[in-house]
């Protein structure tokens, strides 16, 4: 499959790249900045997401069969930034999307998009968004941009609420947040090639024993996640904030549920 990766030059997209090429997808790349050296991307084109005029024009010269979505301020941010970089950015590659006949995108949403939900055993995806950031707030609104596409152009949408993107678990509330390397890149080659999946929201983690997210939604679309967390268990040691601040373990966000994310919309 042709895919279009914007955000390819990011952590996630480098390895999103990378795997996707290995499973035999043939990739282009797309960000602000040049390729990585170390990126094998042959592909490769400099543009702004949140330009809809330069999208276009990448989407016309790239001729993808699909776009995986994940460029945007990682971070939080005030809300007209975070706004313009998420929710404008994927605006822009749906028009183009639609205007150049490619069906289906895949988009890096977040566990932020419910972070405010307190801690339950098993949080399905059927619960009501509870951003606990402006970040959160951004990615709700790009996954209800998507919902209307979806609806009003027929196309097929996969938002992965992304839980944390780390070579290993680093704390403790990452062994049940994870989402390692590879099954990153499984979750991303299901959502590309499952069949009509509609608009579908899932839970971007790994098999973790400790986990409290709903892997069902997953299943349903072929991301069935092989890695656990609880291999570095016995090494990943109490953070200051997993002992101190236990508030971090009350919402689905953690510390960005906290009041020191809290911060003025347009400061």
């Amino acid at each position: 499959m042709r895919v279009l990766v914007s955000g390819a030059a990011g952590s996630i997209g480098q390895v999103a790249c990378a795997g996707l090429a290995d499973r035999g997808h043939d990739i282009a790349g797309l960000d602000l900045v040049v390729r990585p050296a170390s990126l094998a991307v042959d592909d490769w084109h400099v543009a702004d997401c949140t330009d809809p005029a330069a999208v276009d024009a990448v989407m016309s010269d790239t001729a993808p069969d699909a776009v995986i979505h994940l460029a945007g301020i990682p971070t939080e941010t005030s809300l007209p930034d975070s706004l313009h970089s998420h929710v404008v950015s994927t605006g822009a590659l749906l028009e183009a999307m639609v205007g150049h006949g490619v069906s289906r995108i895949v988009y890096a949403s977040s566990n932020h998009a419910v972070g405010r939900t307190p801690r339950t055993d098993l949080l399905g995806n059927d619960v009501r968004t509870r951003p606990d950031t402006c970040y959160g707030v951004a990615k709700v609104a790009a996954e209800a941009l998507l919902s209307m596409y979806v609806d009003r152009h027929r196309i097929d949408a996969v938002a992965c609420r992304i839980g944390s993107f780390l070579a290993e678990p680093e704390t403790r509330r990452s062994l049940s947040t994870w989402l390692s390397h590879d099954d990153a890149v499984r979750m991303f080659d299901a959502a590309l090639t499952c069949p009509d999946p509609g608009f579908a929201v899932i839970y971007g983690i790994s098999a973790n024993t400790r986990g409290w997210w709903d892997l069902g939604p997953g299943h349903a679309i072929g991301y069935h996640p092989e890695d656990d967390a609880e291999a570095w268990a016995s090494r990943v040691e109490a953070t200051p904030a997993d002992e101190d601040d236990r508030a971090e373990a009350e919402h689905v966000g953690g510390p960005y549920a906290t009041a020191r994310f809290e911060r003025p919309l347009f400061g």
